[in-house]
């Protein structure tokens, strides 16, 4: 099995007062732990391991998932900073060195 990387994440940017709150929905298999296929295959645990947000060009996330994190993850966050009109760039890292960049732009 291996992830999507067709498919783009979600990527929402909110500004309101100091605050910029950001919703992601990521497409992604998610095996958190070791399972076998219906051949009796072992089929290794694959998931997102990093997750890293920057708006134009500076750190506001970086995250560190485990194996106990669903599939399709969604979540969201709030930074201060950020202005309406700046870009926002959301990129993940998985176990198998896959990794996905989406950007939005950030609305009021």
């Amino acid at each position: 099995c291996s992830s999507d990387l067709g498919e783009p994440m979600r990527v929402r940017a909110i500004q309101s007062g100091e605050w910029t709150e950001v919703r992601v929905l990521m497409k992604h298999v998610m095996h958190s732990r070791l399972i076998w296929d219906k051949d009796g295959k072992l089929i290794k645990p694959h998931f997102i391991q990093t997750v890293r947000g920057t708006c134009n060009g500076k750190e506001v996330l970086h995250v560190n998932f485990g194996g106990s994190v669903a599939r399709d993850p969604y979540f969201s966050f709030k930074f201060n900073g950020g202005n309406v009109g700046d870009k926002l760039v959301i990129t993940w890292v998985d176990t198998e060195g896959d990794q996905r960049t989406d950007e939005a732009i950030i609305s009021a």
